[in-house]
């Protein structure tokens, strides 16, 4: 793949420390950006970002059996989100899918294109499945919109455009949200269609385009988790609200089900996602893996990381962060970013009591008398 573009537009700027390489972060206005991704007149170049591809007669059942959304029974144009984890219930990779009656499009994040193409080689065994790295012929383009762009030359595939519509907006069958009251993904209308790469100079020229920061801003007002930038080692579907999109809690066996079952039913995940906002009075925005801090005893302790921060065109700066779940939702925190402290004000998003739903009823202890 040779550079994008979308870089020969004017203003086209790529910022060194940006989650997505290899695509402009902004045009010059981020914050008009955004808006005029809301409204509906502008896209995203997600050129960078991967698509595998998995057919089959075989492909359904076979992602269904490894993967944490129930997929047996995904339409042709049907859109999809899943979670490969491992063995302890770890994300090990994330995917949006969409089928079209012959194949199954993977919609991952650049990190996971040759590790999740070579797993999949791996796990195929004799099914009658073939995987394929499709980035090389195929773009993504993301906008915030109820229908696709005018003229974007949308691919399509056995007469199904090619177009993945995030399943964010609403807790899907199966699914379980752990956020309280009014959820800002209602509004999260994102899409991603893929258009031929070697169509990808003409659609620069004929749309409108925002940078992926004006996508990443509205991304992190919804809520709306991101492999690449909330996921570490550490993660599991729960402290991320993930369950909401992507996992379906009574489908059957698949790898990292019993944590998932565990956790959801009789414990608590052991850290929460919440949206910060930050104090911008000096102008400091944090980088991805800046410490949040918390007060106890009268000392700063480190309580958790900015996953993604960003400067949103109406809450000024703001930030997903991960945080231990023993957190109070009033806790004073502030953001460590290179030695400069920013306070913090948390807005929950997973609450300290998210899991432990099962209604289990509580065993006399061995030995103990029963009270008349």
């Amino acid at each position: 793949m040779t550079g994008s573009p979308f870089f020969l537009l004017d203003g086209a700027v790529q910022l060194p420390d940006a989650v997505d390489m290899g695509v402009p972060s902004h045009y010059g206005s981020p914050n008009i950006e955004q808006r005029h991704l809301l409204a509906g007149s502008a896209i995203v170049d997600l050129s960078n970002r991967g698509v595998l591809s998995v057919s089959g007669p075989d492909r359904l059942t076979w992602l269904n059996s490894i993967t944490s959304a129930e997929l047996r029974f995904l339409q042709p144009g049907e859109s999809s989100e899943t979670l490969f984890l491992d063995p302890q219930g770890h994300i090990e990779h994330a995917a949006g899918l969409l089928d079209d009656g012959e194949t199954t499009w993977l919609f991952v994040d650049p990190v996971s294109v040759e590790p999740l193409d070579a797993w999949l080689n791996r796990m195929k065994f004799m099914l009658r499945v073939e995987i394929a790295d499709r980035t090389p012929e195929f773009a993504r383009i993301g906008f915030l919109a109820e229908t696709v762009p005018a003229g974007l030359p949308v691919a399509s595939a056995s007469n199904i455009p090619l177009v993945w519509s995030d399943p964010w907006r609403s807790v899907v069958a199966g699914g379980h949200q752990y956020a309280d009251g009014e959820h800002p993904g209602a509004s999260w209308n994102w899409q991603e269609a893929l258009v031929p790469r070697d169509q990808l100079a003409a659609v620069s020229t004929t749309h409108q385009a925002a940078g992926s920061l004006a996508a990443e801003a509205l991304r992190v007002a919804a809520w709306r988790p991101r492999f690449a930038t909330e996921v570490d080692e550490k993660t599991i579907p729960h402290e991320l609200d993930w369950l909401r999109s992507a996992v379906h809690l009574s489908k059957g066996c698949y790898r990292g089900q019993e944590t998932v079952a565990k956790v959801h039913n009789l414990g608590h995940p052991p850290r929460r996602l919440v949206m910060l906002h930050l104090d911008g009075s000096d102008s400091v925005l944090p980088a991805s893996g800046a410490p949040v801090r918390a007060e106890r005893a009268g000392e700063p302790v480190e309580v958790g990381r900015i996953t993604t921060a960003v400067i949103h065109h109406e809450l000024g700066p703001i930030a997903l962060a991960v945080i231990k779940r023993s957190i109070a939702a009033d806790a004073t925190l502030t953001v460590d970013e290179d030695g400069q402290l920013i306070a913090a004000s948390q807005q929950v998003i997973v609450p300290a009591d998210a899991g432990a739903v099962a209604d289990v009823p509580r065993l006399p202890r061995l030995g103990a008398v029963r009270r008349p």
